[in-house]
């Protein structure tokens, strides 16, 4: 009989594999440079509030200011959401996950000027 080992994330794992790293998560995983590998985009995230306000700021490649930049958690998932107004974004958003199993943000970037959405992702620098 073959043994199977189940990871948090309900994935089976055959016998004798090596189950992911399990990281906890909070707020504070946020903090840190986060870029998008398709254009170089960065956000960078300092300090968190007690509320999940962010002190976050866009380069691309120049900085720019979110106009707003919030975080949460809920039931293991954390999810931060920004909005630009600045440099001609015109309300553009990213509405992200964190990937605790590739320790990646993933979601989407709203373009409000040309009204498309993209599927995205920034990785840790």
């Amino acid at each position: 009989m073959l043994a199977l080992a189940v990871t948090l994330s309900g994935t089976a794992l055959a016998q004798g594999a090596v189950p992911s790293v399990v990281r906890k998560v909070s707020l504070d995983t946020l903090k840190g440079a986060w870029v998008r590998p398709d254009g170089g985009y960065r956000i960078e995230i300092g300090n968190i509030a007690a509320n999940g306000g962010l002190d976050a700021t866009y380069f691309n490649p120049n900085r720019l200011p979110f106009e707003k930049a919030h975080a949460t958690l809920a039931d293991g998932t954390l999810r931060a959401a920004f909005e630009l107004r600045a440099g001609g974004y015109n309300g553009s958003t990213y509405e992200l996950t964190y990937d605790p199993g590739s320790d990646q943000l993933k979601g989407i970037y709203y373009q409000a000027v040309m009204k498309q959405k993209f599927d995205v992702y920034f990785v840790r620098k």
